[in-house]
């Protein structure tokens, strides 16, 4: 119990943090999880197959339909003239993202016109037949190619502090650096899909696999020309999602509506996989710049780094993205003289989008190698330097974007972790191990996790819910996050349990629909508990103060002598079920329904000062990695993980811990194996298994050590003092491409090896040859 909760009288909570299973954790296992592919198609289902570009830049000048239009099993196809209100599904509607493509290409794989046949396999087959002709372009593929064409998605944006410059020129020590960040492929198990089935007076109602059913209905309205309201957005669960279906999932959803619109058929639209991968957008992939001077110590006096982005051919979510990696460029460090400098560059790629972190992992992976420049240049261990440079108290307690760091508890978390890891004994096994091993080199770093919750474009962060009780006492709940996996659900039924004093099987979470909680945001951000639990909270506070009322009039008891637990209403000396008591309620004529809504306090942002308060708090944690890497072929594995991680007090430590261990593997596969390959062309060459490798179960390290951090609770006023955990864990890894550094430079020790991530074998080894190691050829 906390020492609030004792010194208000308040008991320790019952269902809430305490392990209980994901609400499908049994269908997951069984099968019996109804995913959007599994829903029972209506009669006269017709499945929408697009076709797409095959050059990334240049025009169509003739598109020939008629051989698809005469394919067995086809009954239409749409194109760009067949939408009747606005050809755009862009996150900000700015007009640079077509539903259908009219003439115009931008990237290879973008949709010119849209099958619906009586059955996929036939609608696959006809796609395929389409005549185009096209006048191709050069394309614009990377950001070094960006930058020389000088394309921009959008304009140049910049955090600044004091004169860095001069404060470089006037530190004893500088470096330079460049630092390429690749992106990364979601690869969802359930890909990207949607089911429309028209009503009765131009209802559309769709089934969409998505983590923000609201955009996705006022797109659907904007493409369709239709109101909101005729309009129904359902999301039972997704399977998977990793930020991929926060935008993405709207075009899918828009071609399906369009087609149920003008056939009048339910319309059907699932993505295959190799089409998925190309015509989706991926984690946002960085060129680093940076230049810094600091002291002897490696005490840094001052940082300028600039971020360029590559976008994809249109804007989606890259504001946003691109501001949180400056958010995150601090790591857990200060900066006392800083300047970071942001370029969003248009590339004729797919537009780049929200994957887990949302931009902060690559800001903090240039701060974390800017941290082993620092201490490999000095000859000193770079934990030492990190615990140098932390944020501290006043002097050094404001991040670039003028934020104090209030709740801090980095060197607690380190250094526990520095010693349950067993770190510097550890260090000095390593250094004799790869003394004597001419091949084999082992490497270790520990690197901390600061990350802020909220979302930064203010107005997200709203939430509203829906509780229902019965007559019976049983409870019904429904609010605006999406269950991707990750364990909203039970986490917010948990709450809902707790005000009520029920037994967690006594609520039952209903699909999200637009139908019962409008003008939701998201579920990113990591905020889906924050916010919607403390709607849903809301709303149960309200029908209880209603039950109060009642239990006031007709038991003659006050509220103070009233409690909601253990499956029982206690008021006073006697102890009744829910159910008499709600059914008192009903035959006295008390509502018993309520919708609840929440808004994040306290924060505030002003972007063109650059200056504010943009997150509610900050989640923290450290991990602390061991490497094996063969220098001969420049294979590498993970031996041993040591994480702590800052949860505050978890809802559900069960779930909570399974999304710490996933998020370090997810962050892993970026650094390591996931490499995306484009061609000149403009062709995504690596867009399948086969050619992109995520981790598997022979990659999670063998001894994988996860705890939580132990804790009062967040500073903040969260739900139960719980923290955000969805992203933050993801840079836990972090802690593995620094290991790899480590292994590296013990070949030539003081030389910062040129490593760019992912860390594959083929870049390990150009980076140990570079250090004049392993095969010279």
């Amino acid at each position: 119990m906390d020492l609030g909760d004792i010194i208000k009288g308040e008991r320790a909570p019952a269902i809430v943090h305490k392990p209980a299973p994901h609400d499908s954790a049994a269908k997951h296992m069984t099968g019996e999880a109804t995913f959007i592919d599994d829903i029972r198609e209506p009669a006269g289902t017709l499945h929408a197959v697009p076709g797409f570009a095959e050059i990334a830049a240049g025009r169509v000048t003739k598109l020939d339909l008629d051989p698809v239009r005469k394919a067995p099993g086809v009954v239409d196809v749409l194109t760009a003239d067949d939408i009747p209100g606005v050809n755009d599904v862009g996150a900000k509607t700015v007009g640079d993202e077509p539903a259908i493509a009219a003439d115009k290409v931008m990237f290879y794989g973008q949709v010119l016109f849209v099958v619906l046949a009586e059955t996929r396999v036939q609608g696959r087959r006809a796609a395929r037949l389409a005549r185009i002709t096209t006048a191709p372009g050069m394309p614009v593929i990377d950001v070094d190619d960006a930058v020389v064409a000088e394309t921009h998605v959008l304009p140049d944006y910049s955090f600044e502090r004091g004169d860095p410059g001069a404060e470089i020129a006037a530190a004893p020590r500088d470096i330079t650096g460049e630092l390429r960040i690749g992106g990364q492929e979601h690869f969802y198990l359930e890909g990207q899909i949607a089911l429309a089935v028209p009503g009765e007076d131009g209802d559309m109602l769709v089934y969409s696999s998505t983590q923000h059913p609201s955009e996705v209905q006022h797109l659907i309205g904007h493409v369709l020309g239709l109101d909101s309201n005729a309009i129904t957005i359902e999301t039972r669960r997704m399977g998977g999602a990793f930020g991929g279906k926060e935008s993405q999932a709207t075009q899918w959803a828009v071609l399906a509506a369009l087609g149920a619109r003008k056939t009048g058929r339910p319309c059907k639209l699932r993505l295959d996989r190799d089409d998925d991968m190309i015509m989706t957008g991926k984690r946002h992939d960085f060129r680093a710049d940076y230049h810094v001077g600091f002291n002897r110590d490696g005490v840094i006096r001052a940082v300028d780094v600039t971020l360029t982005a590559r976008c994809g051919y249109a804007e989606d979510l890259s504001l946003g993205v691109v501001d949180r990696a400056m958010f995150h460029a601090d790591g857990g460090y200060h900066y006392p003289a800083v300047r970071i400098h942001s370029r969003r560059m248009r590339t004729n790629t797919v537009s780049n989008t929200a994957f887990r972190g949302f931009g902060g992992p690559q800001g903090k992976l240039f701060a974390e190698r800017m941290i082993d420049h620092i201490a490999y240049s000095l000859g000193r261990d770079p934990l030492e330097v990190r615990k140098a440079n932390f944020y501290g108290g006043p002097g050094r307690d404001r991040t670039p974007y003028n934020m104090r760091v209030e709740d801090n508890i980095l060197q607690e978390i380190v250094g526990e972790l520095e010693q349950t890891s067993d770190y510097w004994e550890r260090r000095k096994a390593i250094a004799a191990f790869n003394v004597s091993s001419p091949v084999l080199k082992k490497g270790l770093a520990l690197t901390p996790v600061k990350f802020g919750i909220s979302f930064t474009l203010m107005h997200l962060n709203q939430a509203g819910a829906l509780v229902h009780v019965y007559r019976d006492g049983s409870i019904s709940l429904n609010h605006g996050g999406t269950e991707m996996g990750q364990g909203l659900f039970v986490k917010v039924a948990q709450v809902v349990a707790e005000e009520f004093g029920q037994p967690l099987d006594r609520v039952k979470v209903s699909a999200t629909s637009t139908a019962k909680v409008p003008n939701t945001s998201p579920t990113a951000a990591s905020a889906g508990s924050d916010l919607n639990a403390q709607a849903a909270r809301a709303a149960c506070r309200t029908i209880k103060e209603r039950l109060f009322d009642l239990i006031e009039a007709k038991w003659g008891t006050s509220r103070d002598s009233v409690q909601f637990r253990d499956g029982k209403v206690i008021i006073g000396n006697e102890a009744i079920t829910l159910h008499k008591l709600v059914e008192t309620a009903y035959l006295n004529r008390v509502s018993l329904s309520s919708t609840g809504f929440y808004k994040t306090p306290t924060i505030h942002w002003d972007r063109e000062k650059a200056t504010g308060q943009p997150f509610l708090y900050f989640a923290y944690g450290a991990a602390c990695s061991e490497v094996l890497v063969d220098t001969m072929t420049g294979e590498m594995r993970v031996t041993r993980a040591d994480i702590l991680h800052d949860v505050g007090k978890s809802l559900n430590p069960a779930v909570d811990i399974g999304q710490v261990e996933g998020a370090f593997v997810q962050g892993m596969g970026w650094l390591t194996t996931e490499e995306l390959v484009w061609d000149s062309n403009g062709r995504l060459m690596t867009h399948a298994p086969s050619t992109y490798k995520i981790p598997t179960a022979s990659d999670v390290p063998a001894d994988f050590r996860v705890e939580h951090f132990k804790s009062g609770g967040n500073r903040a006023d969260t739900i139960y003092r719980s923290k955000g955990v969805g992203e933050p864990p993801l840079m836990l890894a972090l802690s593995v491409f620094s290991a790899i550094t480590d292994a590296i430079i013990s070949l030539k020790p003081a030389i910062m090896p040129r490593l760019d991530a992912p860390a594959t074998p083929e870049a390990i080894m150009r980076a140990v040859r570079a250090s004049g190691g392993g095969d010279a050829r």
